[in-house]
């Protein structure tokens, strides 16, 4: 199997039967074998059962993964492990970056990388919506932030866009030794990516903001603070392990 799609969702009713159809869309067009997995985190709405019923273009797999609510790096990480493609990735709801982008990503992995993560921060990317000042500025300081408190590299620009490639052995690999449930998960993967020595490259794409964002800064400010110092405390703890 050439791909694994996987598509986290979360009170996504509305537009999850799109993310079906373009991510099986995608993979007939380019003349790759491969699966769409909708990983459901507990929607009350009844996203599974819309995913369930709704029919992937002809010749690709679908599965819909019924999970208890937990996190967005939960349901990111139960679809990863589940996933049987030689490559993987993950895209948001909603397509707001088309899966045509993925070809970027894939010719990455070709040449070598092991990780490809999209960009709305580099040089070619192009940016439809915008997201509002007040996201922007937050987005900033949570770079600023993340910089110095986990050490991640400097050359990587946009750690938590939500469209992400890998080879299907490391994606297993790290998903399965993730622990962070929330949405800092991009930025375990990463770290435990560096740690094991694996090449992490960055591709642009063409984004359009979702206002129907799950992702609430004024909600979860405190839980993302406090998950961030109980991640960095987990690794430490970890390395602290490995040296004895």
């Amino acid at each position: 199997m050439d791909l694994s799609i996987v598509i986290p969702a979360y009170r996504e009713a509305h537009k999850v039967a799109r993310d079906v159809e373009e991510a099986s869309a995608f993979l007939v067009r380019h003349g790759l074998s491969g699966e769409v997995i909708v990983a459901d985190d507990g929607s009350p709405d009844g996203t599974a059962a819309v995913a369930e019923r709704t029919p992937a273009a002809a010749g690709v797999e679908k599965r819909v993964l019924s999970l208890p609510h937990r996190g967005k790096g939960w349901a990111v990480r139960s679809g990863m492990v589940a996933s049987r493609g030689d490559v993987v990735m993950f895209a948001d709801s909603g397509v707001c970056i088309p899966y045509d982008d993925a070809l970027r990503g894939l010719e990455l992995l070709k040449s070598g990388y092991d990780i490809a993560n999209g960009s709305r921060k580099m040089p070619g990317s192009v940016i439809r919506r915008s997201q509002s000042v007040y996201r922007r500025l937050l987005s900033k300081m949570f770079r600023w932030v993340v910089l110095r408190v986990l050490g991640l590299p400097s050359h990587l620009t946009d750690t938590q866009c939500g469209f992400k490639i890998y080879r299907g052995e490391v994606a297993r690999k790290l998903y399965g030794q993730c622990q962070t449930d929330g949405f800092l998960f991009d930025l375990e993967v990463l770290i435990r990516a560096r740690q094991q020595g694996y090449r992490v490259a960055e591709f642009p794409v063409d984004w359009s903001w979702d206002p129907d964002s799950r992702l609430k800064p004024r909600r979860i400010l405190g839980r993302t603070l406090r998950e961030l110092i109980a991640l960095k405390r987990m690794l430490a703890a970890e390395r602290r392990t490995q040296a004895q």
